[in-house]
């Protein structure tokens, strides 16, 4: 049996790994675009501000991983078609055109940057920030340059408009909503790290239009809804669209949020063949309607669960929170599950709890500030999302929330849970769980 994985970074490697597990006796051909094998698109803003110091640290596994584990890589090869019909693919390498059977077919094509209609989009100097290619032409152009742009204050802009202010450039972020992290946090969360923001120099522009990229053959600025700012480039970070361009020549079905249509076990609407990765539709834990996911956390669970059928095991993927987690200079930020707005947004009705506090005793030095906000469904009072902003744990605090949400506990339940203390590492009241569950009762009981 053959299994071909179309695309090969989170998803695609990790479909290869796991269907490997399954059995050592069949083959898996790997094809991947890029000249580099899988890396982590996550680190490419850490490798422009300097933190991390090369993109070869971003790559996964060295070319000797992949003979160990018997996976056919092939890179700088892109299929040009594949027919369901007949289960076979057609790839070009090195300019030559080759066909290809299959037993199983695996989609991991990810996702493409999404560059709006914006005038003047096609100067010189405006970047996404996609691949290690992007990531090596900006920090071309942040060496010649003392100003920039970042159109997008999702997490990918805050990344890289915060590498961008580290590497000593005037930078200006500039984003359509009327505030930051729009799909990660509330209003009043937001504000705590805008103003981070600001106070470290960068020049925060909210509720901002992006309407031109200014100049003749390459950036001299740009202009929105609320003014116009000098920069001599811009990125923009305005999301990813999925890759569905094969799904769609082959009659594969395309979800209602534009990703690939897949069932639990990641199988498309087409018989042995499975899609993950950015590329694929998710379910929303919470509201069980189609999502798009497009987390390195998400693709990498996905692609496992397609290896493992398309090997002949069994795996179901339960769906997504979209639990993610950032950091911004000195400040963690993390979130799991809906927010208050969009909530809303999908009818639910909310009560929430909000609570600042320290993330170790009052006395004991070096302890951060913390500031968590819970939101419960106010029918059920069952959890259904979070949001945390501090100084040091804030990961494994949202973890630990998720999985409050996946368990259906309810504000009672994260009231009386049971903690750990020690001066050193929490307080003896933790703050995301029972100080943020008690502010939700206390608004309960003024009811």
């Amino acid at each position: 049996m053959r299994i071909a994985i179309i695309g090969f970074n989170a998803a695609g490697l990790n479909a290869a790994s796991a269907a490997r597990k399954v059995s050592r006796e069949f083959e898996i051909v790997a094809f991947e675009a890029e000249d580099k094998p899988a890396y982590s698109r996550c680190g490419l803003p850490f490798v422009i501000s300097g933190e991390v110091e090369s993109f070869d640290n971003l790559v996964v596994y060295t070319l000797s991983y992949y003979k160990m584990m018997k996976i056919d890589l092939r890179l700088k090869t892109l299929v040009k078609s594949v027919d369901v019909r007949e289960k076979k693919l057609e790839f070009e390498q090195e300019g030559r055109t080759e066909a290809m059977q299959y037993d199983k077919l695996i989609l991991a094509t990810g996702g493409r940057a999404s560059i709006p209609p914006i005038k003047g989009r096609e100067l010189e100097a405006v970047y996404p920030l996609r691949t290690r290619a992007d990531g090596e032409r900006i920090i071309k152009a942040a060496a010649n340059s003392s100003s920039a742009a970042v159109i997008g204050g999702g997490v990918n802009g805050l990344e890289t408009a915060v590498a961008l202010k580290e590497k000593g450039l005037k930078v200006t972020l500039m984003e359509m909503f009327p505030q930051v992290a729009p799909a990660m946090l509330d209003p009043d969360m937001a504000l705590l790290l805008q103003k981070r923001l600001e106070e470290t120099g960068i020049k925060v522009a909210t509720g901002c239009r992006v309407e031109e990229i200014k100049g003749t053959s390459r950036v001299e600025g740009v202009k929105c809804s609320l003014g116009e700012v000098e920069a001599d480039f811009a990125v923009v970070a305005t999301g990813v669209k999925p890759n569905t361009d094969l799904a769609k020549e082959t009659g594969i079905k395309i979800g209602e949020t534009g990703g690939i249509w897949v069932n639990n076990r990641m199988e498309t609407s087409v018989k042995d063949v499975y899609a993950a990765g950015e590329c694929a539709e998710a379910t929303n834990f919470v509201t069980m309607k189609p999502t798009l996911s497009q987390f390195g956390s998400t693709a990498v669970r996905m692609g496992k669960v397609a290896g493992i059928n398309a090997a002949g095991g069994n795996a179901t993927f339960p769906g997504v929170l979209n639990s993610c987690v950032t950091k911004i200079l000195d400040l963690e930020i993390g979130a799991t599950g809906l927010t208050e707005t969009s909530a809303k947004l999908q009818g639910l009705e909310t009560i929430t709890g909000k609570v600042s506090g320290k993330t170790r005793a009052p006395y004991y030095p070096g302890g951060r500030e913390l500031s968590a906000k819970l939101v419960f469904e106010k029918e059920t009072l069952k959890l259904i999302g979070a949001q945390i902003l501090g100084g040091e744990e804030v990961a494994q605090r949202v973890n630990t929330l998720s999985m409050a949400i996946k368990a259906g506990m309810n504000i009672w339940d994260l009231e009386k849970a049971e903690t750990c203390y020690t001066p050193p590492l929490n307080e003896t009241w933790e703050p995301s769980l029972h100080g943020a569950s008690e502010a939700a009762l206390a608004k309960l009981r003024r009811r």
